[in-house]
């Protein structure tokens, strides 16, 4: 291995053990089960919810105790990292998937456009889900999403 790729992979043990540590509550390099997706998801990884219990079956101990060991996600982590693995979709197809989902081109969906498709199309969003979801983009006015406007919020800046 390489000086440069040993230094790579030394800093995303170290952005992965960082991110874990918040969640460690008892320092003891465990976090439980329910924080993994949102571990993951704060070190820029978007997996679908088949996709994180796959990774989460892969990262528990063989007798499940409801907790992760650092010793058990890092090397797991580092892999999906290096890989590229469940990268955040670019802007530009989500804002064709809601033009798709605004069959009238008036560049917004109201709110119970938004609920139908979200919780009863392809992956349902789950009632909390759809809460925070409807809490960031729907225009408490208009009671309408600005896609547009919603997508610039979401995107998730690669650097």
């Amino acid at each position: 291995m390489t000086r440069m790729r040993e230094s790579a992979i030394t800093e995303i043990h170290k952005k992965i053990t960082e991110a874990f540590e918040v969640f460690d509550h008892e320092c003891n390099k465990t976090v439980d089960v329910r924080e993994i997706g949102t571990i993951i998801r704060s070190l820029g990884c978007c997996p679908s919810e088949g996709d994180l219990h796959d990774m989460i079956a892969e990262v528990e101990e063989e007798e499940p105790t409801g907790f992760i060991r650092l010793e058990k996600f890092l090397p797991m982590m580092t892999r999906v990292l290096t890989e590229r693995r469940y990268r955040p979709i670019p802007e530009d197809i989500l804002l064709r998937a809601f033009e798709v989902l605004d069959q009238n081109k008036c560049g917004h969906l109201t709110k119970d456009e938004l609920v139908k498709y979200m919780t009863e199309e392809g992956e349902p969003f789950t009632q909390e889900e759809m809460e925070e979801m409807l809490s960031a983009a729907v225009d408490p006015e208009t009671n309408n999403v600005r896609y547009k406007d919603y997508i610039s919020m979401m995107v998730v800046d690669e650097n």
